[in-house]
């Protein structure tokens, strides 16, 4: 099964609104695997998400990608493998 970034993001709380996803993830501030990809890029158990906000980088495994699941109020959604704040002089990826 999978999902769309976009979609995942929203679902799984680490964006507020799938529009806002969607723009993150033109700009280039997400990854999966390490890749710059499209909103519509899928998602599966196991990918690693990058996500990368003004001041803050996450990266993420993904650990549900159901999103009948996902819509439930206290399931684990990914596990968080990197929680790092940022300065405004570093540059995430360039």
């Amino acid at each position: 099964m999978t999902i769309r970034v976009d979609k995942y993001l929203k679902l799984s709380r680490l964006v507020k609104r799938r529009t806002i996803a969607q723009e993150m993830v033109d700009v280039g501030a997400v990854r999966i695997s390490g890749r710059k990809v499209k909103p519509s890029a899928d998602v599966k158990v196991g990918d690693i998400l990058e996500v990368a906000f003004p001041r803050r980088l996450l990266k993420v495994e993904v650990l549900i990608d159901d999103e009948s699941v996902l819509k439930r109020k206290g399931v684990e959604p990914y596990r968080m493998l990197l929680d790092e704040k940022l300065s405004p002089e570093d540059k995430v990826w360039g």
